[in-house]
């Protein structure tokens, strides 16, 4: 049975090993102490997707503090990651219905999430589960092109 909760640091590699099945091209290196400080926050929260003991995926939801609609925060989903052997089992929208929920339980106006452009089965999941594609332009620049 898959039960989703925060991660703990017992999770570090685990985590560490999914993400890198969805970074291939840059060194991964979670901290366990970083997953510690992170399940301490109140608007951060690293989830994973626990199988009788085995983390077969995880998720990172921030909460942002927003102004434009009183108290309402926002969601904002990164690196959602389904273990390879477990995709197409549905645990990859058990993790976003728990995300939904979550988010509607802490009031948020809505969630942004981003996936690589050229990821289409991400692309074509996320539009099944009612996300708009078109709703927003997202733009990113790597720290290794910040200005000095």
């Amino acid at each position: 049975m898959c039960s989703i909760r925060r991660a703990t640091k017992d999770d570090a590699e685990a985590i560490a090993n999914l993400y890198r099945e969805l970074n291939t091209l840059s060194p991964v290196s979670v901290l366990p102490e970083r997953i510690d400080a992170v399940a301490k926050s109140s608007n951060t929260y690293l989830l994973v997707c626990d199988d009788t003991g085995e983390i077969i995926a995880t998720a990172l939801v921030c909460l942002c503090q927003d102004v434009m609609f009183e108290n309402q925060p926002f969601g904002l989903v990164e690196n959602v990651v389904v273990r390879a052997d477990c995709k197409r089992a549905g645990i990859g929208k058990n993790m976003m219905d728990y995300i939904e929920a979550f988010c509607l339980e802490q009031d948020c106006s809505k969630i942004v999430l981003q996936t690589s452009s050229g990821n289409r089965n991400a692309r074509d999941f996320y539009t099944a589960m009612g996300y708009d594609p078109d709703a927003k332009i997202g733009f990113i620049k790597y720290r290794r092109y910040f200005s000095r």
